[in-house]
């Protein structure tokens, strides 16, 4: 069932598409925000970050994976689902690269966008649970105070550069990080050399996690997911 303390951000520049999904939204019991354009969703997320957006691809001054993109680089990890007409398997690894959870092709039904929206709520609160500062994935556990790191509660030694890419996995438990993504957020800056050194830190990380290790997957030609 749909949960009223939710707040979904509905971004599309077709308002009467915009209209009508907030109003279904709001019908199911959600709390709905609408905004129209790309900088208009990132001034609200500021504002008042949602605990899920339903994002149009195309809108007026940049596009809806931008958005997503700028979004996780700024750090929030709520759901995203795509609204667009494109369904193109590149589209698709743009889409999920960027950030996105799910992928939703014009025409749709209100329905099918209803149950979309319930399934990846149930996914996301079902990952990585922060406890101040504290994170979980299944038995990793990650204490950023105490810069610990502990699988089936026997502490590893990792750098601090592994320390930062477990953490930034673990907090998006579930779902494809691009390279990209990774690179912005480990790395701090638009790394200009060879994005292989993401595959070296990985592989470097799943023999540190022993056993666990195999829940840090490889999605060919998207990025990387670890699995809750």
């Amino acid at each position: 069932m749909p949960d009223p303390t939710k707040n979904i951000l509905v971004v599309d520049d077709e308002e009467s598409i915009a209209d009508l999904v907030s109003s279904a939204l709001r019908f199911a019991g959600y709390d709905v925000t609408t905004v129209h354009e790309g900088y208009g969703a990132l001034r609200s997320v500021k504002k008042q970050p949602p605990d899920l957006a339903v994002l149009d691809v195309n809108l007026p001054d940049i596009s809806g994976f931008d958005v997503c993109r700028k979004l996780r680089h700024d750090g929030h990890s709520f759901p995203v689902i795509f609204l667009t007409a494109r369904d193109q398997p590149e589209d698709l690894r743009t889409g999920f690269g960027h950030g996105g959870d799910d992928y939703l092709t014009k025409p749709f039904s209100l329905e099918e966008l209803a149950l979309r929206i319930e399934a990846v709520l149930r996914r996301s609160n079902g990952g990585a649970q922060d406890q101040a500062h504290r994170v979980a994935v299944g038995d990793i556990v990650l204490d950023e105070d105490a810069h610990l790191v502990t699988v089936d509660d026997v502490a590893i030694n990792l750098s601090p550069t592994e320390f930062r890419l477990l953490h930034y996995l673990m907090l998006n438990s579930g779902r494809v990080l691009s390279k990209g993504q990774i690179l912005d957020y480990v790395w701090e800056y638009d790394f200009d050399g060879n994005a292989s050194v993401v595959e070296t830190y990985v592989s470097y990380l799943r023999k540190k996690l022993g056993n666990s290790g195999r829940h840090l997957e490889t999605i060919r030609g998207v990025g990387y997911v670890l699995r809750p």
